[in-house]
C-alpha cells in the first residue's frame, strides 16, 4: 500500500491508494447487510483532525482509519447548529418536514436588531417522524444511541432499543464532562470522563450483539463547550506551539480524548473479527466554534451558512468494499439514509430528501444535482471580532442558501442581499461576485426560490415592531470597535 500527499483546498490530506473496491465488489455489498456505526461529534470543525490539515490537534487513530476510507472533502451538515442538523439526518429529511431550524429558541439577539419576526421552531421531531432507528430496528438490527440526542426526550421512542446518556439536552452542562453528571446518565466510578464512559458503553453493545447485525449511533457530547480536557493532556499541550488559528490546550485535549476512543472502539472491532462485517462512518454535526478553532480556509464558524459552518469531516470505511481515497463530491449528511436503504433495504416507501452516495462509495460518479440549506431565522454573534460572520451582531441571519457545481448563493430576507462565490477559486468566500456574474446570480436565485415553494419552505415576512434601526447602527458600532 503506497501512501500519498494529496493537496486538497490547500491543506495536505495523507490517505493510502488502494486498490480495493469495484462494480463486482459493489454488486456483492448490495447483497450484505453490514453493521453500521456512526460517529457523530459535537462541534468539531473542518479542520480540525490530522487527516485534514491540522498541525497542532493530534488525531492518530482516526489518521490510521482515512487511510483506509473514502474521504469526503465537500461533506456538509445540514444546517449550522446542533438539532436541525442531527434532526435532518436522523430522518433523512428537510426541516420543513419536522420543524427545527435551530437549538430554541429563533429569536436569539436583541430585538432592537431584528427587522423580522422568525418563523416558527420546533424544539422536537414529531412523534410519527421516521429515523434511522426505526428503519434499522425494521431490518432486524439491534439499535443503540450512546450520547447526545437531543431532538427529543427519549430516542427509545424512535427505534433505538439502548439508550446511554441521550435525552434533550445539548450539552454535558457545566463541568459536566467528568463525573458526577449533569446528564441522565450514573458514573460507575469517581473521576470519571464523560467520553470515556460513553465508549465502553458502546464496546459492551458491541461485544453483546457481535453475532448479529446492529447499528451503533456515537454521538460523542464532545467537543461541544464547556471545554474541559483531561489534566495530563491539557498540560501535553500547553507548550506546543499552535498552527493557522489553532492553540486551544484544552480544546486539543477534548479532541484527543475524542480520537483515543474512536481507536478503543476500532480495536474492538478488529479484535471480534469485525471489521470486514462492518461500515463506520465517522462525521460531525456542524461546524466548530470559529473563536476556538480557525477553520482556514473555510470562513466563519457554527451558525453561519459560510462554509465554516457547514462543511463537516466525513469518511466512511467498509474493509474489503469501499474504495479508499479522497472525493471531491459534494454531499450532505441527509444523504446517508437514502445511502443506507439502498444498502440494506429498498424500501421506496420511505419518503427522503437526500440522495444515496453508494456509487461513489466504489469509485462511480453521481448526477450532478445541487444543495440546499434554509434558515428563517436568528443566531446572535458568538464573538464579533472573530466569528467572521457578515453582521457582527449576528452569525446569521434570515436567509437561504444553493451550493450549485462550484457556485454557492447566499440570499437574506430582511434587506434581500445576495452573495455568489466560486467555492473552487474561494473557498474562503471572500470575494462576492453577485453583481459581475449577474446571470449565475439569477439563475441560482431562481432554482432557490423554486426550491422553497416545491419544499413549502416557510418564509418570514412580518415587521418586528421592536426594530430600531439607530439602535442597530449604534450596537455595530460598539461591536467593531
Amino acid at each position: 500500500m503506497v501512501k500519498t500527499v494529496i493537496k486538497s483546498v490547500g491543506l495536505s490530506v495523507l490517505l493510502a491508494c488502494g486498490t480495493s473496491g469495484s462494480f463486482a465488489q459493489r454488486e456483492t455489498a448490495t447483497a450484505a447487510k453490514p453493521n453500521v456505526v456512526l460517529i457523530n461529534v459535537d462541534d468539531l470543525g473542518w479542520a480540525d483532525l490530522g487527516f485534514m490539515g491540522s498541525e497542532y490537534y493530534e488525531t492518530p487513530n482516526l489518521d490510521r482509519l482515512s487511510e483506509e476510507s473514502k474521504i469526503f472533502m465537500h461533506a456538509y451538515a445540514a444546517a449550522s447548529n446542533c438539532a436541525p442538523s442531527r434532526a435532518t439526518m436522523l430522518t433523512g429529511r428537510y426541516p420543513m418536514t419536522h420543524g427545527i431550524y435551530t437549538v430554541d429558541p429563533a429569536d436569539r439577539g436583541n430585538p432592537k436588531t431584528r427587522q423580522l419576526i422568525p418563523s416558527p421552531n420546533a424544539k422536537k421531531i414529531p412523534t410519527d417522524s421516521y429515523t434511522l432507528g426505526d428503519f434499522f430496528q425494521a431490518q432486524g438490527y439491534r439499535t443503540g444511541v450512546f450520547g447526545k440526542w437531543h431532538i427529543s426526550d427519549d430516542p427509545q421512542d424512535f427505534g433505538f432499543e439502548v439508550n446511554i446518556g441521550g435525552n434533550h439536552r445539548g450539552s454535558p452542562g457545566k463541568d459536566g464532562y467528568f463525573s458526577p453528571y449533569l446528564i441522565n446518565l450514573e458514573a460507575k466510578k469517581d473521576d470519571e470522563y464523560l467520553t470515556d464512559r460513553l465508549t465502553d458503553e458502546a464496546i459492551q453493545f458491541v461485544k453483546e450483539n457481535q453475532n448479529e447485525p446492529f447499528f451503533l449511533y456515537l454521538p460523542f457530547y464532545t467537543v461541544h463547550t464547556p471545554l474541559m480536557g483531561k489534566p495530563e493532556l491539557v498540560e501535553k499541550y500547553k507548550n506546543k506551539p499552535g498552527s493557522r488559528g489553532q492553540s486551544n490546550p484544552v480544546y486539543a485535549a477534548m479532541i484527543l480524548s475524542m480520537d483515543e476512543n474512536v481507536g478503543r472502539l476500532l480495536e474492538t472491532l478488529a479484535s471480534l473479527g469485525l471489521e470486514d462485517k462492518t461500515m463506520i462512518i465517522f462525521t460531525s454535526d456542524n461546524g466548530g466554534i470559529r473563536a476556538i478553532s480557525y477553520q482556514d480556509p473555510l470562513r466563519a464558524g457554527k451558525g453561519s451558512y459560510y462554509e465554516g459552518g457547514i462543511r463537516v469531516p466525513m469518511l466512511v470505511k467498509w474493509q474489503g468494499q469501499i474504495q479508499s481515497g479522497i472525493d471531491h463530491t459534494p454531499v450532505t449528511q441527509m444523504d446517508l439514509f437514502p445511502t443506507f436503504r439502498e444498502l440494506i433495504a429498498s424500501d421506496t416507501s420511505i419518503e427522503l430528501d437526500g440522495e444515496s452516495i453508494l456509487p461513489l462509495f466504489f469509485g462511480e460518479k453521481l448526477a450532478k444535482r445541487d444543495l440546499f440549506w434554509h434558515f428563517p431565522i436568528y443566531l446572535e454573534a458568538y464573538d464579533p471580532k472573530e466569528d467572521g460572520s457578515r453582521d457582527p451582531l449576528f452569525r446569521t441571519r434570515p436567509g437561504s442558501v444553493i451550493r450549485s457545481g462550484e457556485w454557492k448563493l447566499h440570499q437574506y430576507f430582511e434587506d434581500g442581499g445576495l452573495e455568489l462565490y466560486n467555492l473552487r477559486d474561494d473557498p474562503s468566500e471572500a470575494k462576492n461576485l453577485a453583481l459581475s456574474n449577474s446571470e449565475i446570480t439569477a439563475e441560482l436565485l431562481r432554482k432557490l426560490q423554486k426550491w422553497r415553494e416545491d419544499e413549502g419552505a416557510p418564509m418570514p415576512s412580518t415587521k418586528n415592531p421592536d426594530y430600531d434601526p439607530a439602535f442597530e447602527a449604534e450596537a455595530i458600532a460598539k461591536a467593531i470597535k
